[in-house]
């Protein structure tokens, strides 16, 4: 698949780069609102619907916002989204309001939101960066839609509220606590890098996209931060 194409772009924030289960970002929502599918798939697609739109108006700033003040910016933008998505949920699903509570303002300083304005919508484009952030809001959706759905069924019986156990079946309570919130995380994550293990050893290439590179930014002289680099230098001037 061609770099930063859409497609490419969906199958790296939903398989390559899951948010959740590769790069272990957005844990307080992960762990805090997955007790039931409904309530994993409501904060994934709102976190989805925030991510994207932040993504695409931060891409079309990008050359007017200030380097030195980015991050500012970025909070700024990925607010006004929060609040309108807010208001929103407040006026036409209120419940799912009441049940997500105090996460919905969390997501203005939500790693993953963050750190895609940092690393992909600054230094691309519109088109670009609105499938980014479809795809790694996809991502976090399936994740915690499949985490919250493994909860509920475990710990009551039920799927999107709806019985699907038999009636003998006895609820396991721990699963709809925050220590099952860790234990269906950790086991959904090993059973993700099972599978890349196994198609690794038939010769694929299941080597995840680096959404850093880990090195002194500052002073990187490799792709996007070039610029970036030149402008805080002058900066310093």
């Amino acid at each position: 698949m061609k770099e930063n194409s859409a497609i490419e772009r969906l199958y790296n924030g939903i398989v390559k780069e899951n948010p959740t289960f590769v790069l272990l970002l957005g844990m307080c929502p992960t762990l805090a609102v997955t007790t039931s599918a409904i309530n994993g798939l409501g904060m994934g697609l709102t976190t989805a619907v925030v991510l994207t739109l932040s993504n695409v108006m931060i891409s079309l700033l990008r050359k007017i916002i200030p380097n030195g003040v980015r991050i500012p910016a970025f909070i700024v933008v990925i607010a006004s989204f929060v609040t309108i998505v807010q208001l929103l949920l407040e006026a036409y699903l209120p419940f799912l309001n009441e049940a997500l509570g105090v996460y919905i303002p969390l997501i203005v300083v939500n790693c993953i939101i963050l750190g895609r304005a940092e690393a992909y919508a600054y230094s691309h484009g519109p088109v670009s960066s609105l499938f980014d952030g479809l795809g790694m809001g996809l991502g976090f959706s399936v994740a915690l839609t499949a985490i919250g759905a493994v909860r509920e069924i475990l710990g009551a019986g039920t799927l999107f509220n709806m019985a699907i156990m038999p009636k003998s079946y006895q609820p396991i309570g721990i699963f709809v606590l925050a220590p099952g919130a860790f234990f269906v995380l950790a086991c959904l994550a090993a059973a993700q890098n099972y599978v890349k293990r196994k198609l690794a050893a038939k010769g694929k290439d299941v080597s995840k996209i680096g959404s850093g590179c880990g090195h002194d930014c500052l002073n990187c002289s490799e792709g996007a931060c070039t610029e970036r680099t030149a402008a805080l230098k002058e900066e310093d001037k």
